[in-house]
């Protein structure tokens, strides 16, 4: 079947533009409402920021998503390039409410932690039950053991890994959106590569959401993604790890489904990075501090803006390594 590559412009060019339409109308509310991130103890901004990233990126995925299955529901209306994505669409319809469903819900998390502060076993409790959804939705890792209770099991370790990942790099402006959109994107052409055109749009589409935030937050913050976007991006990737197959009859490959492992280099590593170092001085685990690799790059004497620039190159290359 032709590559429908205007089908993924569109959707990363969708996603882009529902998010920077609709970020100033949420940035608004969230000033009216209060959902600001006050100026306090290991911030470097001195008035309040509105967290309304989160919602304004989940309103760049659901917007186009709406429109094409509007149009895909009406064939007379649906355009050529949405023409491969039907059999994707008509097979795995169910499962993609699911995954809308599931990124609701991160989004209504993060925001009432953002609100409340939420107490971490709580926190971890609602992530657990997000990432058993979606399990059960069948979209599962595998990793070629034919047990569904170890697939159920490691999917939802990994879905909760990737959202506390992101949280806790998402400590610098433009950083945790930035690899989200890199990683997006890798996820993306890994899809396309193989032929899995509904997969691949979905992953351009976020690819495109996440890019449509960053000018109002790289390098000047203008507003934040809080704790409802950064669980946001760790869902959505920890999804695209799990939806692509990276191991089939005409890639048999088994290292393949590594893959995700090096596309997440940067999130992951820094989540391994700080639980060590947190475990080796006694500190909770969940406890903020200044020992990420953003931290840890400032400290040697590189600007915030320079750190989150060659954290971005590190999370390119690492993903542009899954094609070597």
């Amino acid at each position: 079947m032709k590559f429908p590559a205007d089908a993924y412009v569109l959707a990363a060019c969708g996603g882009f533009a529902a998010t920077a339409a609709t970020l100033p109308l949420w940035r608004a509310w969230c000033r009216r409402s209060g959902l600001v991130d006050d100026p306090g103890h290991r911030k470097i901004h001195r008035e309040p920021v509105p967290l309304a990233g989160g919602l304004a990126v989940l309103t760049g995925l659901l917007v186009p998503l709406g429109g094409a299955a509007l149009l895909l529901a009406s064939e007379w209306l649906a355009p050529a390039s949405l023409r491969p994505l039907e059999y994707g669409w008509g097979r795995r319809g169910g499962q993609l409410l699911v995954l809308l469903l599931g990124a609701i819900g991160t989004v209504v998390l993060g925001w009432w932690d953002d609100r409340r502060e939420l107490r971490p076993a709580l926190k971890f409790l609602g992530q657990t039950a997000i990432a058993a959804m979606v399990a059960a939705s069948g979209i599962r890792i595998t990793l070629f053991v034919p047990n569904p209770l170890f697939g159920y099991a490691i999917t939802i370790l990994w879905l909760v890994t990737l959202m506390n990942a992101c949280n806790f790099m998402d400590n610098m402006n433009g950083l945790c959106a930035g690899i989200g959109a890199i990683s997006a994107f890798w996820f993306a052409l890994k899809a396309a590569a193989a032929g899995q055109f509904l997969v691949a749009s979905i992953a351009f589409l976020a690819c495109g959401a996440l890019l449509g935030f960053l000018p109002y937050n790289f390098p000047r913050a203008t507003v934040f993604l809080g704790d409802a976007g950064s669980h946001l991006v760790g869902y959505l990737l920890g999804v695209l790890a799990v939806l692509p197959h990276f191991y089939s009859d005409a890639h048999p490959v088994r290292l393949a489904v590594l893959n995700p492992l090096l596309i997440l280099a940067v999130p992951l590593g820094d989540l391994v990075s700080v639980v060590v170092i947190r475990w080796r001085l006694r500190r909770p685990v969940y406890v903020g501090d200044t020992n990420h690799l953003s931290h840890r790059l400032v400290r040697r004497g590189l600007s915030p803006t320079t750190a989150v620039l060659v954290l971005w190159l590190a999370g390119a290359i690492a993903g542009a390594l899954t094609f070597v």
